[in-house]
């Protein structure tokens, strides 16, 4: 990917201070990239929010569920996905006194779970429980997909965000951000970073970074987060953007160093580790999510009843405190909040994708 001629960071006194953005005024370079479908779907996924508010007749949602609603998880069990659903999933059998039940459909990096929900009965019947990429960035990366992203889905509630967590080899010399910066600027494409895939989380915060920063970094996909940090232990990479749950661990015994997390926000689990943002890259927010949704042209009295459900499930101690555990912030909201933010990462993401020239293998 070619480096962008400006970035958003200069440096002065040996550290790095971001230029501030003016995003409502004044769009970053990505952002004048979009195309006119692109904004299109925005707008799309906009409206479509706006028309969950409009209320249905009371009846219609004081007899669901009355049957077994089926939550389907697009990937294998025992994943982070699958845990969070199952633990939501639990709650709303409890709260409705009627069986959600979770079913895992994975394969094809989430579609298959994906398209499967996408053709159901809009009956409420079936849902959907997604982490980000299936919905943010696949859709940009597979030449053809059986569901639509956005149009083929009800937003219900967004349930959490899972930030990442920049972790480098202690045997380097960096202890910031600003560190990593610097060297590589002083040798372009000399320092590596892995993930675990191409297309995956941790690949597009490493593309995300290069953006932003105005730098050059190797990328090097593994099969999975294990092997990725195996070798970041060892020395054959440099650095990697990981789970915060799985990268913690190392992180906390020393055999990797913590530099930045990637949300908007410090993580409880490691209060003395700045954010990306804190450590000098401004507007740098990327992690993953987990989300409920369901077919698109559900009735929007299923969609609220579920919602308001969702909302109290989401204040328990228990089930934040469950959630916190797996490295993940609780998020709520209503169901037109989460219909604006998926529009606005599925922009963001593409984006992203299109300039590093992303495919999926």
């Amino acid at each position: 990917m070619t480096a962008p001629a400006t970035s958003n960071y200069r440096e002065t006194n040996d550290a790095f201070t971001p230029r501030q953005l003016e995003r409502s005024a004044k769009p970053d370079p990505i952002e004048r990239t979009l195309c006119t479908p692109r904004r299109g779907l925005l707008a799309a996924a906009v409206a479509l929010g706006a028309t969950l508010v409009l209320a249905l007749p009371p009846a219609a949602a004081q007899t669901y569920p009355n049957r077994t609603v089926r939550v389907v998880v697009p990937y294998a069990a025992a994943g982070s996905t699958d845990s969070t659903a199952r633990l939501i999933s639990q709650a709303l059998s409890t709260r409705f006194g009627q069986q959600f039940v979770v079913e895992n459909r994975p394969g094809a990096g989430g579609t298959i779970g994906h398209e499967a929900v996408a053709k159901a009965g809009a009956d409420g019947y079936t849902l959907l429980f997604s982490a980000a990429g299936p919905l943010t960035v696949t859709p940009h990366t597979y030449p053809k997909l059986g569901y639509e992203p956005i149009r083929g889905f009800t937003p219900v509630k967004l349930i959490a965000t899972a930030p990442l967590l920049l972790v480098v080899n202690p045997k380097l010399n960096f202890t910031t951000v600003a560190d990593v910066i610097r060297e590589a600027r002083a040798r372009p494409n000399g320092l590596s970073y892995g993930s675990f895939g191409n297309g995956s989380a941790a690949h597009l915060a490493g593309e995300y970074f290069k953006t932003l920063a105005g730098i050059e970094l190797v990328h090097v996909p593994y099969k999975g987060s294990a092997p990725a940090l195996t070798d970041l232990i060892a020395g054959q990479i440099d650095m990697m953007f990981d789970v915060l749950v799985t990268a913690l661990p190392h992180a906390r015994s020393g055999r990797l160093r913590p530099l930045a997390i990637t949300s908007a926000d410090r993580s409880a689990l490691l209060p003395d580790v700045p954010t990306m943002q804190q450590a000098g890259v401004q507007g740098f927010d990327a992690g993953t999510w987990f989300g409920l949704l369901a077919p698109a042209g559900t009735d929007a009295a299923v969609v609220t009843r579920l919602s308001d459900a969702l909302d109290q499930i989401l204040e328990q101690p228990e089930i934040r405190s469950a959630i916190a555990q797996g490295g993940a912030v609780v998020a709520a909201g209503s169901p037109s909040q989460f219909a604006a933010f998926f529009a606005a990462e599925f922009e963001k993401w593409g984006k992203i994708v299109r300039q590093a020239g992303i495919r999926s293998e």
